[in-house]
């Protein structure tokens, strides 16, 4: 498959490595064509990876990956251009968190709305399932590394593109439990874990944990 990652940093690397190593067709876009770490990641992917802008990447994918920084979000997708984006699946990964005042970072949107909604509304077209935004990225594409039982979490408003990501999740980066939370406002739910996320990394040390919901 073909498939956009929108984004440079370490979330977008990794999940752009995994892609390629799984043997899909992936391409880096950034802001720039000349983008010096989209094109190092091109090179190091080998012949299944390729960069480019936004515009570029979008055009190309047949599936996207959003993997930039939450402040970003909304202009990246801007620049990707809403005519490559509709009717494509658009899996959500960023986050708003705000560190203009320091550590812990703070939400800039929260409680009656969320990154995730304000994507749906900007591009109603597009078919956006918010997941993979509440683990370390590479628990993302490796939820083996920790053990036992835990859960990743996934909302949006079309049935037949969360069933795509569900079998994205499962087949291809491993996850055994994923939890449907429904229609897309339920991104407010799993975007403002991440206070919480950010200060059980303080207090463990370590970015590798998740959450595991237990029924009686």
């Amino acid at each position: 498959m073909k498939i956009a990652v929108l984004g440079t940093g370490m979330v977008g690397e990794t999940i752009a490595t995994k892609l390629a190593q799984s043997g899909h067709e992936v391409r880096m876009g950034s802001r720039t064509a000349n983008n010096l770490k989209a094109a190092a990641w091109a090179v190091a992917a080998g012949a299944g990876g390729s960069a480019g802008t936004f515009a570029d990447a979008a055009a190309f994918g047949e599936l996207v990956f959003i993997c930039t920084k939450g402040d970003g979000t909304l202009d990246a997708l801007r620049a990707a251009g809403a005519a490559s984006l509709a009717g494509k699946v658009l899996i959500d990964i960023s986050n708003p968190l705000d560190f203009s005042k320091g550590m812990p970072p703070s939400l800039f949107i929260s409680n009656t709305d969320s990154l995730g909604e304000t994507i749906q509304r900007t591009f109603p077209e597009a078919r956006v399932v918010k997941t993979l935004n509440t683990v370390n990225c590479r628990v993302m594409v490796e939820p083996s590394l920790i053990p036992g039982d835990h859960d990743m979490f996934m909302c949006g408003n079309d049935p037949q593109a969360k069933a795509t990501v569900r079998t994205i999740l499962t087949d291809w980066f491993g996850w055994r439990h994923v939890i449907d939370l429904g229609d897309i406002t339920n991104a407010r739910a799993t975007e403002q874990l991440l206070p919480m996320w950010v200060r059980l990394w303080g207090v463990l040390k370590s970015p590798n944990f998740n959450l595991h919901v237990v029924k009686a």
